[in-house]
């Protein structure tokens, strides 16, 4: 465990016993405005682990934004019995201010690490948090949502490979595990390259608050907290967490407009009527069926769809 050390962020040291919040000095604005990363560090004077909570690595997905939010505001991480917290809100507020995914010079910052100081938007970003964060931390918590029209039901994406990820993930207890090898670039692949294990969080859909996915993404982080005895109480398990270790998605047959019948949460067996696409003309329909027996723990609100655009996630065992 790494809390014996003082916290080194952007010069600023944090002792054990110590909560600050430190401005990291990204980049800049075209209008010359500064872009400051805001990283709010919570220290017990006692030792245990240090964790990372990230939320909006992707700037549209606000859902990750508030989880984080929700427990910094009502002090979730105050007064800790161990251990450390180093909770980021918002990691990519470029998006946040243009209601996107991706920065302004159109690249993904989870494509992009560990980041060069001198490269991209992208990059520079990835940068200060592989620089100035990772090095701190012992795991790492990461919120996200579903993307564009697209909505996932509660769930951990950890690697399988990583037995501290597979704990930590079951520890979490979402209604939906699913391991899933990391991306080239991501975070969770840098992250798990140099020791550190890290969880995605998938719940809801991007610019949309909601509540269910929020809260249990933060049941989920007190349970984490809690079993490392950095908290006195976290929240129970209200249902059997349930492990999809094969996925697929069911895509549009025919362009057309959208309604769904079932969706995220609904168990479904092999060639039911998932959904049913229209011409806008009244002349013909599509159903969708599904090719899978399992769980949809994804599925595209989207009123419109085109041939070939993914509608349900189905995973299985």
């Amino acid at each position: 465990m790494k809390h014996q050390k003082n916290f080194i962020i952007n010069d600023i040291k944090v002792a054990p016993g110590e909560t600050k919040q430190i401005n990291l000095d990204v980049a800049r604005l075209h209008s010359g405005t500064h872009i400051d990363l805001l990283v709010h560090a919570y220290r017990s004077a006692k030792p245990g682990p240090v964790i990372l909570v990230l939320g909006g690595v992707h700037g549209d997905e606000v859902n990750g934004i508030e989880i984080v939010r929700r427990l910094i505001a009502n002090k979730h991480f105050n007064n800790l019995l161990c251990g450390s917290v180093i909770a980021i809100p918002l990691l990519n507020i470029y998006g946040f201010l243009n209601f996107s995914r991706d920065l302004p010079d159109g690249k993904d910052v989870n494509r992009s690490f560990p980041g060069n100081k001198n490269g991209s938007l992208a990059s520079r970003v990835a940068h200060v948090l592989s620089d100035e964060i990772l090095p701190w931390i012992d795991f790492g918590l990461d919120f996200h949502t579903g993307g564009s029209t697209r909505y996932n039901f509660p769930q951990i994406r950890y690697s399988p490979s990583d037995e501290k990820a597979i704990e930590l993930a079951k520890i979490f207890a979402p209604p939906y595990l699913i391991p899933s090898h990391p991306i080239d670039k991501s975070l969770r692949k840098v992250a798990q390259e140099r020791g550190t294990p890290f969880l995605v969080y998938e719940g809801g859909e991007s610019l949309r608050i909601e509540d269910f996915s929020i809260k249990e993404g933060i049941k989920g982080t007190l349970r984490v907290l809690h079993a490392h005895k950095m908290i006195k109480e976290a929240p129970p398990v209200a249902f059997p967490t349930v492990t999809l270790p094969k996925k697929r998605w069911i895509r549009a047959s025919k362009s057309g407009m959208f309604r769904w019948l079932r969706q995220s949460g609904d168990s479904v067996v092999e060639g039911e009527t998932l959904g049913i696409i229209s011409d806008p003309y009244g002349y013909s329909e599509a159903i969708v069926t599904s090719t899978q027996t399992g769980i949809l723990f994804g599925h595209n609100n989207a009123s419109v769809v085109n041939q070939g655009d993914a509608l349900f996630h189905v995973g299985y065992k």
